[in-house]
Order: C-alpha cells, then sequence, then structure tokens
C-alpha cells in the first residue's frame, strides 16, 4: 500500500510518497495502521498554500463502491475491510476537518491515468493492465472495464509454476536475476506470462479494437524484453488484421502510474 499527494496537473508532490507492506495475512487492523502511516506521511508534505480536495483510492478487485469496502482475492482475511472509511478517517484526523474519499479498482485507475498523462492519451480506446502481485487492468472507451489473468501471470504465480518445473528459488525478482543468469526454467516461466497476457490481449483487441495496450507493474520489468513477448504472443494469436496492429508499450509513467491514477479519480 503507497499514497502521495498529486497535484490538478498529475505530479507527485516531492516527499509526499510512502509505502507500507500489506501481504496474504494482512488483516483489517494492519490495513488500518498501514493507511494511518502513509496518510500522515503525505499529508506532512502538504504545502501551506496548497488545499486537499480530496482522496483517490485505486485497490485491488473486487471492490464494493456502494459500501466503501474492499473484497481482495490475495487477502482473505481483510475481506469487507472499509477502505473508504479508513481513508477518509485518517484524512480528516490528520487536518482537522472532512475529507472526501472515492474508491475506484486499481486497474482502472492506472486507465485513467495513462489516458490521461500517459502512454495511450491519443487513443480512441485504450487498455492498461497492471502485472505484479495480480494482474488486473481496465479500458478508456468512455467507461471503465477489467481484466484478470493472475492465476497464470502474475509474479507469484509464474515463480509458482517455475517451482513446479524444479526452480528452487522463491520470487519474482529471483525469477528475473536467475533469466538473466540463462537458467532456462525461469526464463520459461517469464515467457510463460508473457505469452498469457498476450494471448488475452488479443481477446480483449478483438472485442473492443484496442489502439494501443499499456503495461505496468512490477513484474512487468522481469526482463527487458517482456512488452515485446507480449506483443508478439498478441501478434501471434489476433485472428483479425485490425486487432494484430493492436500495440503493446511499457506504461507512461513508470510506478508512479497507480497513484497518479487514484488521484485522477478525484482530480478529473
Amino acid at each position: 500500500m503507497e499514497a502521495a499527494l498529486v497535484t490538478d496537473d498529475g505530479t507527485l508532490v516531492p516527499g509526499s510518497r510512502s509505502r507500507q507492506p500489506t501481504g496474504r495475512e494482512a488483516t483489517s487492523a494492519s490495513l488500518t495502521a498501514a493507511v494511518d502511516a502513509i496518510v500522515r506521511h503525505a499529508l506532512a508534505a502538504l504545502p501551506a498554500d496548497a488545499e486537499l480536495v480530496g482522496a483517490g483510492i485505486g485497490s485491488a478487485g473486487p471492490v464494493d463502491r456502494t459500501r466503501g469496502e474492499i473484497l481482495p482475492v490475495n487477502m482473505p482475511l481483510a475481506r469487507g475491510f472499509g477502505l473508504v472509511d479508513a481513508v477518509a478517517r485518517a484524512a480528516s484526523t490528520a487536518l482537522g476537518r472532512d475529507v472526501p474519499a472515492v474508491l475506484g479498482h486499481d486497474g482502472g485507475a492506472l486507465a485513467l491515468a495513462e489516458s490521461w498523462l500517459g502512454a495511450t492519451q491519443q487513443a480512441g480506446a485504450s487498455l492498461s493492465i497492471v502485472v505484479s502481485t495480480g494482474v488486473g487492468g481496465g479500458f478508456v472507451v468512455r467507461r471503465e472495464g477489467g481484466l484478470t489473468l493472475e492465476e497464470i501471470a502474475s509474479g507469484p504465480a509464474s515463480a509458482a509454476w517455475a517451482r513446479e518445473q524444479g526452480w528452487s528459488g522463491a520470487t519474482g525478482e529471483d525469477l528475473a536475476r536467475d533469466a538473466a543468469a540463462g537458467v532456462a526454467v525461469a526464463r520459461a516461466a517469464i515467457e510463460r506470462s508473457a505469452r498469457a497476457v498476450g494471448e488475452a490481449l488479443a481477446d480483449a483487441a478483438t472485442l473492443v479494437d484496442l489502439d494501443v495496450v499499456a503495461i505496468g507493474g512490477g513484474f512487468s520489468r522481469v526482463s527487458a524484453d517482456y512488452i515485446d513477448l507480449v506483443q508478439q504472443a498478441l501478434t501471434a494469436s489476433a485472428v483479425h488484421e485490425y486487432s494484430r496492429r493492436t500495440r503493446v508499450v511499457r506504461s507512461g509513467l513508470g510506478d508512479e502510474g497507480p497513484l497518479i491514477g487514484a488521484a485522477a479519480l478525484v482530480l478529473r
């Protein structure tokens, strides 16, 4: 979990960004403590002449926007956690006034950020996805949608598959290191992830006639050619010429994209 202050032109305020670990064993109590820590840190950097207009929240899904709760697949003990209330309460306590908060899916938030300031600004239809602890994304075609591939393509799933093949590492970072060192099974796990993502994107491109797909997230940087591998898989598996024209690019906002997108839920 991380937070930062974002200005109305999409710039992160220096010194405002911080991060707290969550993990599969996270509970409502531990998430509340993490929220408090990152919100306090962010608001400590609020310039004296600046106004905080609200708190935008991008969360892994599923999310319940009506109730302001999250139902995370990767954190079963935190199912039903009231994330909106926790963020609003932490911000309001820090500032001494009510702060409105709005919740969205993190993949949708990234898509919003990319279409605002990133790699998909000029696209009529685009998809942006995160390949990290989980895999999710959002379309920008006048409204949002989503995509999930976690059981095959995510970092943890790729590492688990490699271990089933006899690999001794544990994490996506280990896969990156071993693949770079020439370990065949580590490289195979990376190619398997990229192939699954590319094949799914070919279906999405056929459905929505996508111009461009932007990919971010920590595992998307597992190898220098990961984006190229996804592009190759998309092109090879797309049935129609128009969907084969879909371009796959690296996120134009790096690892700041989800933060900017969460703020865009308020600012845009």
